[in-house]
């Protein structure tokens, strides 16, 4: 059995023509008419923002302002699922699948579950021994080294998701960080020094801590985003010269236009 979300209705092909406003996707469909399409990554996207690469959208079942999702688009012949919602759902389906090797053994589990002081973890397992949390992190940069990089900007949310779960594991808790790669070209996972230093270090220190790191890849197709296999999480200290050119050669397809016409959120320092 293929562990994964299937997508509910089959999707609607087309060509990117621009992300607006963030949020926004203008889309011209294989029949020729233009739609526009809610972007769900609310990020940089770094080098997903392609115009005129091929994109797989979803429409809604119910009304609603856009009718449709950008799902999944195609980039140098590999599929990458661009819907940050989904992560969760794939988490899901691999827990509720026992898929996961080397996971302690839970009896059930609840998702957004609420711990420490205003904070909130996405999947609460309980077993034997206790709860064990688990945070989930989507990772969709990949660089030529074909390592994933986790975040493409600065996120003080994930910095602060990941120091509580350090102090958790710190007064003798368990704590997990999952990463879901939405692409099959992906080897490891690292977190990106170069856009987040903060975060580099708390995941380090996290690690360092106890908290267990797992990462996950999927490959999407037009029937749904399916389980690969876990891939590494790499800790490590790395050199990030090589990553400020990679990042830099992808400046003009980050980001989005904005309402006046110029462009936001596409290039680092």
């Amino acid at each position: 059995m293929r562990v994964g979300v299937p997508f509910s209705a089959p999707l609607l092909t087309g060509t990117l023509i621009r992300r607006y406003e963030r949020f926004i996707a203008d889309v011209r469909l294989d029949d020729g008419s233009e739609v526009r399409a809610h972007c769900v990554n609310p990020g940089r996207m770094e080098g997903l923002v392609v115009e005129g690469a091929r994109v797989w959208l979803s429409r809604a079942t119910t009304e609603r302002k856009l009718q449709f999702t950008w799902e999944l688009i195609e980039l140098e012949g590999q599929i990458i699922g661009a819907n940050t919602i989904l992560p969760n759902r794939l988490i899901r389906s691999v827990l509720e699948a026992k898929a996961v090797k080397k996971l302690p053994a839970f009896t059930s589990f609840k998702a957004e579950q609420k711990f420490g002081k205003h904070h909130r973890v996405d999947f609460k397992l309980e077993t034997p021994d206790g709860a064990h949390l688990i945070e989930v992190k989507n990772c969709h940069l990949r660089y030529p080294d074909a390592k994933g990089y986790f975040p493409d900007s600065l996120s003080e949310r994930a910095s602060s998701h990941v120091a509580a779960l350090t102090r958790v594991v710190a007064k003798g808790g368990r704590a997990s960080i999952f990463f879901t790669v939405q692409r099959g070209d992906v080897e490891c996972v690292r977190p990106s020094a170069l856009h987040d230093v903060a975060f580099a270090k708390a995941l380090r220190k996290a690690a360092a801590t106890g908290v267990t790191m797992r990462a996950f890849r999927f490959v999407p197709d037009a029937t749904g985003v399916w389980l690969d296999s876990e891939i590494p999480v790499d800790v490590g200290v790395y050199d990030v010269t090589p990553l400020k050119a990679w990042s830099h050669a992808y400046d003009s397809t980050s980001g989005w236009i904005r309402a006046n016409g110029k462009w936001a959120g596409q290039a680092l320092k």
